[in-house]
């Protein structure tokens, strides 16, 4: 009985000295460690790496940019099954330990003392956190006792919930993803309140080793820990019997999805991208700002939309060049299902991606009724109609190619070619265009971008032929050689010569001899005729004769045109200088605001991390109301510059009774005005009218007139433009709402091919565009100034016709401060004052 007590006494002092040396030990380990140990707080104010988003004005996502994949999930917003997965993956006794586990110690301790070698594994849910935060991955006894004191402080700090959410969106899944939010997009194309059970257990499985064991990586190493994972859920009772086999039996997918992007708009990312990191530096795509542009989601739809439609129908007329590739299909049964074709065949079909609206894919029969049978990379087989395929004559672009007469003159079997899906749901033949193109539509009282589409396919041609200077804007220039025309005291029925033209100039190598488009030579014409039917000799005669170079040079620099772009000879009244797309369109904005300078922007506003703004933008507008008797200034209007006689206030009762129709402008209400910045005058109320009056003429009756009969409205004005060789195809134009310029051209500035003019390359795409974007929009045709006057005047001579004047007259709009003096007409300047 001795002994026993003895033995019992022995143990018990043994165990005693254990724990005082165990307890010494942790409190000496807390003490060594104490003064590296960071504060677990500071993990509330440590910023994620979060990519830059973009988004248009109504709020749709155009693209993030950022070398990490980040979205932020709250715990709320996460599936119950989404947190299950985590648990059985990475720590079963989450909600029970207090930051450490003591029996995943023990096993690391087992491990330790049987191997001699500090381990993985054993870290909880926190401690991991507390390591991907605040230290390493290195296997050292000293960074182990740190990451658990700190997971004890984390637990402290945060609840279990906090820990989890920090946890999830702070963890590397793979494939540039961080945080379980943008995994779900990236290897589901889902978000996270979408995913199922087998998508959740794939996500929570890819932790241990995220660049091996993610689904695009390794589908088979996934799918094992997905099963482990799954089998994990199962056994703590997370899931039910069905649910694990339903979700065990889903095979595992490998495909790899980009940005759930909302909108197509790359072109406008990379200009924001651009203008972020000139702002903020090069940490503008990781510190988590959001940017919201002034892109309308219909109208960029509509632009990408048109653009890519006029240049596939561009490419359609000018024939076909042939497939992508061929492939040999004469060993192959291509009547068995794709997955069971020789591997060499089904990669090299699977290899190639689609492009814009374009889908490749693989003759596979083609037919006596000519009819053709194809099959896609997905295995999907389809038919195509000899009406989709008869367009493609043979490309020839010296000599014309007759029609083909059976689809075996163009297409064989094994040919890989490009088909798109038609309204009428079928796929026709099509290919990738040569020429490219750009659309870009903004509005004309502040400059705001609501589209822009710089190609076809961002993918194949990164160009941005919106901002991409060095193309001459042919015919469509001529409005600012006119509106220079109207300054200098011609007006709309001033009489112009149009014959021939032959200038020496030390600026050209050689006699210029400018023609008109038809080869023929119209004589004597008024100035409305002239701009109306794009008259290059009168054009010509009007800049030599009447304004001088550099009195129009000095006009349309106003327009926002830079003086180097701007040719000081004769061709400046053809558009022989240069300029973007965009410079048009800040251009042609003049007209349609009534005269005033506005210039484009896109970022309408900028967040931090913390949705708080830190940029908004206060871009000049036009705002005719907010003037005060014809004074404008750039500067910002101040109260002081208003004195409003108390007697001139209204009544209470009186407003009640005019509240519908009373809109006061500066001149009555100066306080609704202050702090507005507006928009600077830089041609008169009148010179804006009268051109786009002449502009709308052009679509009644002249180069536009197409647009008058597809889109039948009246309040809508425009000019195409056609250089040299068809080597750039225009059209500019407008409403009160929305100004709008359609490029079209070769990079390499080959000709676009015979009769590719404005009116039959760019125009139907301008169509198409205002189409959608002026869908729900009422006409507003605008009034006529009270400084303008309507005078009956001689068709022939231009010149007030006489009350008895019965020959061929008609009404012309004249400033009533420059009417027509027949009786004294001005003599031709030297062109180059």
């Amino acid at each position: 009985m001795r002994k026993i007590f003895r033995a019992i006494f022995i143990l018990s002092s043994l165990s005693l000295i254990f724990i005082i040396v165990f307890s010494a030990g942790i409190f000496g380990a807390y003490f060594y460690v104490k003064p590296s140990l960071p504060q677990a707080e500071t993990i509330r104010v440590i910023p994620l790496e979060t990519p830059l988003k973009i988004y248009t004005r109504d709020g749709k996502l155009i693209d993030e940019i950022g070398e990490r994949k980040r979205i932020i999930v709250d715990y709320k917003d996460m599936p119950n099954h989404v947190i299950d997965a985590f648990i059985a993956a990475e720590d079963r006794r989450f909600f029970e330990h207090p930051g450490v586990d003591y029996q995943g110690i023990i096993r690391a301790g087992i491990k330790l003392v049987s191997s001699g070698k500090i381990s993985g594994g054993g870290s909880t849910l926190t401690q991991q956190l507390a390591r991907d935060y605040f230290l390493n991955r290195r296997q050292l006894f000293t960074r182990k006792i740190l990451e658990i004191f700190l997971a004890l402080n984390i637990e402290e700090e945060f609840t279990k919930e906090e820990i989890l959410t920090l946890f999830v969106n702070k963890m590397f899944f793979g494939q540039r993803a961080y945080g379980v939010a943008a995994a779900a997009q990236v290897f589901f194309g889902k978000n996270i309140e979408d995913i199922s059970i087998a998508e959740a257990a794939t996500l929570a499985g890819v932790l241990p080793a995220p660049s091996n064991y993610n689904p695009v990586r390794s589908p088979t190493l996934a799918k094992i820990r997905r099963d482990y994972v799954l089998k994990g859920m199962l056994d703590l009772k997370l899931i039910n019997q069905n649910e694990y086999s339903e979700a065990i039996s889903i095979p595992m997918v490998s495909k790899l999805h980009g940005t759930a992007s909302e909108i197509r708009a790359p072109y406008v990312a990379e200009m924001v991208r651009i203008a972020m990191i000139e702002k903020y530096g090069r940490n503008a795509t990781r510190d988590g700002y959001k940017v919201t542009t002034t892109i309308d989601s219909s109208i960029q739809n509509a632009a990408t939309y048109s653009l890519r439609r006029g240049l596939l129908e561009y490419t359609q007329r000018q024939g076909y060049r042939g497939p992508i590739q061929k492939i040999d299909l004469s060993t192959q049964n291509v009547s068995l299902p794709l997955e069971r074709w020789s591997d060499e065949i089904r990669l090299s079909i699977e290899d190639l991606n689609d492009l814009a609206s374009l889908k490749p894919a693989l003759v596979t029969s083609v037919n006596f009724d000519n009819t053709v049978n194809i099959i896609f990379s997905s295995g999907l087989r389809d038919q195509l109609s000899w009406n989709s395929i008869k367009w493609a004559k043979k490309y020839n672009f010296q000599s014309y190619s007759p029609l083909p007469k059976s689809a075996d003159e163009v297409l064989e079997v094994g040919d890989v070619v490009y088909v798109m899906l038609t309204s009428t749901g079928t796929y026709a033949l099509a290919e990738i265009p040569i020429a490219n193109g750009g659309v870009v539509a903004l509005d004309p009282l502040d400059g705001a971008i609501a589209a822009l589409s710089g190609g076809f396919d961002y993918s194949i041609n990164k160009i941005n032929h919106v901002t991409n200077k060095g193309r001459q804007p042919g015919s469509s220039f001529k409005p600012f050689i006119y509106s220079a025309a109207l300054e200098q005291g011609s007006h709309a029925s001033t009489i112009l010569l149009d014959a021939p033209v032959v200038m020496s100039s030390l600026d050209l190598e050689q006699d210029w001899r400018p023609s008109n488009y038809s080869g023929k030579f119209y004589g004597e014409q008024r100035l409305r005729e002239a701009l109306v039917r794009s008259m290059n000799l009168a054009t010509v005669r009007l800049l030599l004769d009447r304004v001088g170079i550099n009195n129009a040079i000095d006009h349309i620099k106003l327009f926002g045109f830079n003086e180097r772009d701007l040719p000081k000879n004769g061709g400046l009244a053809l558009g022989a200088g240069s300029a973007s797309p965009l410079d048009m369109a800040q251009a042609y904005s003049v007209f349609a605001n009534g005269g005033y300078s506005i210039t484009p922007y896109i970022i309408d506003s900028i967040r931090d991390v913390n949705d708080k703004v830190i940029y908004s933008n206060d871009n000049p507008i036009v705002c005719p109301f907010c003037e005060f008797n014809g004074k404008i200034s750039s500067e910002k209007i101040k109260e002081e510059d208003f004195i409003v006689k108390e007697e001139d206030n209204l009544k209470l009762q009186q407003m009640a009774d005019i509240i519908d129709i009373f809109k006061p402008d500066a001149s009555v209400a100066p306080e609704l005005f202050n702090d507005i910045n507006l928009a600077e005058r830089i041609i008169s109320e009148d010179n804006a009218f009268l051109i786009k009056d002449m502009l709308q003429d052009v679509i009644r009756r002249g180069t536009g007139v197409r647009a008058n009969r597809e889109l039948r409205r009246r309040d809508i004005a425009g000019k195409t433009g056609t250089t040299n060789d068809y080597r750039d195809a225009w059209f500019a134009g407008f409403n009160d709402n929305l100004t709008s310029v359609v490029w079209v051209g070769n990079d390499n500035n080959d000709p676009l091919g015979s009769g590719e003019q404005g009116s039959r390359t760019a125009l139907p795409i301008w169509i198409e565009l205002m189409r959608s974007a002026l869908r729900n929009v009422p006409e507003q045709p605008k009034s006529m100034p009270n400084s303008m006057v309507t005078v009956r005047i001689s068709k022939e001579s231009g010149c007030p016709a006489s009350p008895d004047d019965d020959g061929d007259v008609m009404f012309e709009i004249f400033s009533k401060n420059s009417l027509p003096n027949c009786e004294n007409e001005s003599e031709s300047i030297d062109i180059f004052n």
